[in-house]
């Protein structure tokens, strides 16, 4: 399937309450690795399937949400595509050192969506 999700992440006011709250309800193993900045990501290794991360919510004041991520080839392209159709861009392209690169945008609708592109040979 192109383009398909390839990673889910939660973006919490309470990220010990969400990690208590997920373990206790699904079989997911959780692994914490320090992002630098005193803060955290927590990986969630569900076995088979997509798997995902949590982490304390970077912006002030927005609620906690799940963000689903899209995989593509070209997350510039894809970033100003999307752009160009409508969509507000909220987290430009960033770097993940050593893994590939994100961005965010809303949707005309309203809805939040991420991109993703693996850093080549990865």
């Amino acid at each position: 399937m192109p383009n398909p999700f390839v990673h889910v992440e939660l973006q919490t006011k309470d990220l010990d309450k969400a990690k208590k709250f997920y373990q206790g309800l699904f079989d997911w193993k959780l692994e914490d690795m320090p992002m630098g900045n005193g803060m955290s990501y927590t990986v969630i290794n569900v076995g088979e399937g997509t798997g995902g991360g949590m982490m304390t919510n970077p912006a002030p004041g927005t609620p906690s949400h799940w963000l689903a991520y899209v995989d593509v080839a070209d997350i510039d392209a894809t970033t100003e595509k999307a752009k160009s159709l409508g969509a507000t861009v909220v987290q430009p392209k960033t770097e993940v050192p050593g893994m590939g690169w994100f961005s965010v945008i809303i949707d005309p609708t309203g809805a939040a969506v991420a991109f993703w592109q693996t850093k080549p040979g990865m």
